[in-house]
Parts: C-alpha cells; structure tokens; sequence
C-alpha cells in the first residue's frame, strides 16, 4: 500500500489506525507536497515526517519539491477560498504524482493522510483520489478516521509525540490571507547571509532535527512554547555620497526613522549618532569585540555571527535591552551618509527544547 503523506500530525494517527484495519499489508509513506511555501517549510515538515515514520518503522520515499509547476496551476485560483477550486487543482496534482509511484511500485492500494485534517472536505479529497485511480488497477482507500472521537485523539497522539505542528495547511496563498493582519510573517523572512533568525522556519528545522537526535540516543527532552520579543530587519541600504556601502546590521538594530541623513567630516574608527541613536563601527573595532574572529570583512559578511553572538557584542557597547542600531561597515568614510531603513519589533512564540 502507498500512502501519500502530508504531514506528521495528520499521518501518525492515520497510519497507526490503517495498520489496524490492514495488518497484512505493507505500508509505504510517500511525502509529495510541491505546494509548500517556502522550501525551508517543506523541509522542517519532511523531517517531522520521517521522524514519525521511523517511529512507526515506515519506509518512507521523498518526493520532488516541484513547487513552480504546482504555482503555474495553482495560480489561477489564487483569490478562492479554502475548500475551493486551488485546492481541487493542488490535491490533483499530488494524488495525480502519488499515483503514478503507486503504479511504478505495483502497489494494490492508495490512499492519502490528508483525509485525517479536519481542514480538508473529505468529498473533494475523495473525488480527487477516485479520479487518479480510475484508470489503473490500483483499489483507493478513503478511511474516515475523524469520527468518533479520531480527531481529538489525533491531537493527543500528537501532543503525546511531540510532534511538530504547523499553523497554516501550506500554500503560499493561505499563508498570506491568514497574516494580512501580521505585522511580520516569519516564514517570509530570511537572511541573504542565512543567519538563523529566531521562531523562523530554520530555527524549527533546527530543533526538530534535535528532537529526532535525542529520540535515537534515548535521551529525555521536553518542547514548550516561549514568548518573546522577536525582530525582522525588513530592509536596508546605507550609502555614502550616494554610492551604496557594504554593511551589517546587527541583531535588535530598530529604526526609529525610514530614512537618516548626516555628514561625517573625518574618517574614523567608531561614531555615535545621537540624533538618529546609531552607532556605526569600523570593521576593525568590531572583529576586535569578536576578538579577532574573522580574518577581512567580506568573510564577515559570509560567515558572520549567530543572533546570541550578536546579542553579547550589543552587550558590550551598551546593554542587551539596547535597540539602538548598530551597523558595521568596512571602513567609515569621510562622507554624506544616507540610511534607509525599516524593522519591526514584535511579540512572538517559539518553540524552545530543553533536555531533561
């Protein structure tokens, strides 16, 4: 049997439950999502997944994150509600790619754990997978194992395994009606320098990967939600006689104006603001903070620091409540300088692990 998986919280009941019913038959997970946004979210989702499915010693096969083609038939229907025709066109295109594996696989029976979500219309995931199975000698299963109390035990399963749940079911037009009213959407924000920003989606990936560590060593770990105040550089550029500089912007650097303009008569190591409350540093007093860490500014600008890294430098120059902005530059030049900018500040949660 091959069973399309979408996600760990909707599959680790189902597939408990379908091996009650199907004992004699071998399971094959199969994680086929191309509608997934964005691609780090695909990813903490298959690592959930194929933690849950070694828990359940489940062969599991990963599919293509072909997410432009997915767009390119989905788009169409970017303004229809959930339960609409985008989610027509997405479970075909998935059940349509999950069934052709079956067919190569010579499996008897198909099926999908997306008629465990109680967000889906199990009429228009059962048509879908009726319509794909049509036409080839492959028997489709649509258990409905939300009744009865399967969903409320579904969660508990869930809660019991710590698994990781998402918030939104994944399409980038889902996501972006639910947060219309967000100030920041995490899932779109992510560094060119792949920093690893706190409650984004590589953090969780992060943990998650941790957990599933853990769990294979036997050792104890518990996951609990943690409030916070989160911070997005959403943009900037600085310049200096209207030529754009190379810069860093560290952690907690807030705004307080989307554009600054001042003029720097001397060149010089480090200089304060006061008008504006930014600090600008040299890159030679900086790596001195980071004790010498990077050998010239350009590997800085690679490999630079982790958020707590640069949450310790902010403590040395001035406090860790500190929110003035800090940018760091190559050299500071005698120049008419010009920064534009915009951040947020925000209450967030995240999930944080603790080893016990």
């Amino acid at each position: 049997m091959l069973v399309h998986i979408c996600c760990s919280v909707d599959s680790h009941y189902f597939m408990t439950e379908l091996r009650k019913l199907y004992p004699e038959e071998k399971i094959t997970g199969f994680f086929y999502n191309p509608n997934i946004h964005p691609l780090s979210e695909h990813e903490l989702r298959y690592v959930d997944v194929k933690r849950s499915c070694d828990k359940l010693g489940i062969e599991l096969i990963k599919g293509e994150y072909d997410y432009e083609a997915w767009f390119l038939q989905a788009k169409e229907y970017a303004n229809e509600p959930e339960k609409g025709l985008r989610c027509d066109v997405c479970f075909d295109v998935r059940m349509q790619r999950s069934v052709e594996l079956a067919k190569k696989l010579k499996k008897k029976f198909f099926t999908s754990t997306l008629l465990m979500s109680p967000k889906k219309d199990l009429e228009q995931l059962t048509r879908s997978i009726k319509k794909e199975c049509e036409d080839s000698n492959i028997n489709f299963l649509t258990p409905d194992f939300r009744k009865g109390g399967g969903t409320q035990k579904q969660f508990e399963l869930s809660k019991k395994e710590k698994l990781y749940h998402q918030n939104y079911c994944g399409c980038f037009f889902a996501l972006n009606k639910q947060n219309l009213n967000k100030i920041v959407t995490n899932e779109f924000s992510s560094p060119l320098n792949k920093q690893i920003l706190p409650a984004s989606v590589e953090e969780r990936i992060q943990t998650y990967e941790e957990v599933a560590r853990l769990e294979k060593e036997g050792k104890d770990y518990d996951i609990f939600k943690e409030k916070f105040l989160n911070y997005r550089l959403l943009s900037a550029l600085v310049s200096a006689d209207k030529k754009p500089l190379k810069s860093h912007i560290l952690f907690y650097s807030h705004f307080k104006n989307k554009l600054s303009k001042f003029s720097l008569e001397n060149e010089c190591e480090k200089i304060f603001i006061s008008k504006d409350e930014i600090l600008l540093l040299s890159f030679k007093s900086f790596n001195e903070l980071c004790e010498n860490k990077f050998k010239n500014f350009d590997e800085f600008l690679e490999k630079t620091l982790s958020i707590e890294e640069e949450i310790k430098i902010r403590a040395k120059l001035f406090d860790p409540y500190n929110l003035s902005p800090i940018i760091v530059l190559e050299q500071i030049p005698k120049a008419k300088i010009e920064i534009k900018a915009k951040s947020e500040i925000y209450f967030d949660t995240r999930d944080r692990l603790v080893r016990l």
